[in-house]
């Protein structure tokens, strides 16, 4: 392990990652190698999570081609050096920010999104012209194999390495020097990973997650409400059977349409996915027998069982659980403490749905509010009044898909951000670069006064231009 790391610190000392030939180079073998192994990684997302052909290209695939492309079509632009504006005090100078890579940076990515969370912060990385290791999670074995097996063949193997393994290895990972750490996972192991960096005074990205809310309110007409819950559904179930840091977690909805917007719910669950639990179709199941026995004990609990008003049913046997909804479970139960991250879905009625921006803000930031609204009043309450890593009206989970979005957490949450510019920022600094000429270097005429000199230095820091008056009469020097 601290050989791999010492070569990947030599290939960075070399200079050749910062070519901007090798970047690209690099992103188009990363290209080539989800375009030509499209049904391996399809295979290996079956076996750790059921996931099917359509759900691993639309979540995992898909993501990854857009997001390479879209990286290569703006590279050039984003290493070019940018023109800083600078006072006149300072004329005649020039300027400018230069991107530059940190150095050797450590990824940890997590098992429910084991390709696009492996690959799609390697994609900033690169961009930035860093050397990475690579550490997935081994919680999905199969992709796990995938990468460590398939990486080496399509990118440079002294500037870009992928390491097996569990927790053992990741403390021994966390014991060295990096110039970056990138995590995502949970809080309880982003405080080790954060503790573990300041040893040296590491820079540190966290992606973490939360509890998730989405926000129901009246909508004007029926077929508005039906799209609503279609996004619902989608937002909960869709990706990882809700085995995601951005899925919704509960809903707030007033009690007055509560109970409609629950039929919504059920006849869009069984079209999407089935009735009958040992044929659904179209879900993942939960990844291991341990996330499922998590799962399980929300609804053991006799106040959050009365409450379920469909769904349920757990199969041990194949890992699945139904898609569940509850209605107002207690509050202080472990359901509504905890993030859940997975197919339960509790609802929580208000007597007016402004109630829940109080409610949100009586827990943890979230990662993402969702609010399906069409009162410009009440979005503008929710922005300014809430504070999240995101906020999408009318819709769920969509705002993960876009590179000109900054994709990332507040708090609890995480912090730090990524996805198209700001994943090539996320592992660049900005270098900040001034110009100065040899002349004019004009001297004082006569020994001016003191307290003359300090009136006009405080005139041009409060008006910029006197800074050439400063220069002409040879005041700048004391």
């Amino acid at each position: 392990m601290e050989g791999s790391v010492a070569e990947l610190r030599e290939t960075f000392k070399s200079g050749r990652t910062r070519s901007v030939a090798w970047r690209k180079n690099q992103l188009k073998a990363l290209l080539d190698l989800v375009n030509e192994n499209e049904e391996s990684i399809f295979k290996a997302l079956h076996q750790d999570l059921g996931k099917d052909p359509v759900e691993s290209y639309r979540d995992e695939v898909g993501v990854i081609q857009k997001s390479v492309s879209y990286s290569l079509s703006c590279l050039d632009k984003w290493v070019a050096p940018k023109k800083g504006e600078l006072p006149l005090l300072f004329f005649p100078a020039k300027g400018q920010v230069l991107p530059e890579p940190l150095g050797v940076v450590l990824i940890f990515s997590s098992w429910n999104f084991p390709i696009t969370l492996t690959l799609d912060p390697l994609i900033g990385a690169i961009s930035a012209g860093n050397t990475v290791l690579l550490k997935p999670s081994e919680l999905a074995p199969a992709s796990l194999s995938f990468l460590i097996e398939t990486i080496p063949l399509y990118l440079d193997n002294k500037a870009i390495k992928v390491i097996g393994g569990g927790a053992d290895v990741g403390e021994r990972l966390l014991k060295l020097k990096w110039d970056k750490i990138f995590f995502t996972g949970s809080p309880r192991v982003g405080r080790l990973v954060m503790t573990a960096a300041a040893r040296y005074l590491t820079p540190v990205t966290l992606e973490l997650g939360g509890k998730c809310p989405a926000i129901m309110d009246a909508l004007s007409s029926p077929s508005k409400t039906k799209v609503a819950a279609k996004r619902i559904v989608g937002g909960k179930w869709g990706p990882c059977t809700g085995q995601a840091c951005i899925a919704i977690d509960y809903l707030l909805v007033e009690d007055k349409i509560a109970s409609t917007l629950i039929e919504l719910l059920k006849k869009t669950i069984k079209r999407f996915y089935g009735e009958n639990i040992k044929d659904l179709k179209s879900i993942s199941r939960i990844v291991n027998k341990h996330q499922l026995q998590r799962l399980h004990n929300f609804l053991k609990d006799p106040h959050v069982a009365a409450s379920v008003v469909y769904g349920g049913s757990v199969n041990e046997e194949k890992l699945v659980i139904e898609p569940t909804i509850l209605l107002d479970p207690p509050l202080d139960s472990e359901i509504m403490t905890e993030e859940i991250f997975g197919p339960l879905l509790p609802i929580i009625t208000l007597k007016n749905i402004e109630e829940s921006i109080e409610f949100i803000n009586s827990k943890p930031n979230p990662l993402v509010i969702y609010a399906f609204t069409e009162d410009e009043t009440f979005k503008k309450r929710i922005l300014s009044e809430t504070s999240s890593g995101a906020v999408t009206f009318n819709d769920s989970m969509v705002q993960f898909l876009s590179d000109t979005l900054p994709f990332g957490g507040v708090g609890q949450s995480g912090f730090g951000r990524y996805h198209g510019k700001y994943s090539f920022d996320t592992f660049s600094h900005e270098k900040a670069v001034m110009h100065r000429a040899f002349f004019p270097e004009l001297e004082p005429r006569y020994p001016p006064w003191n307290d003359f000199k300090l009136r006009f230095l405080k005139l041009a820091y409060r008006f910029d231009y006197f800074g050439i008056i400063l220069l002409l009469i040879g005041l700048k020097r004391s």
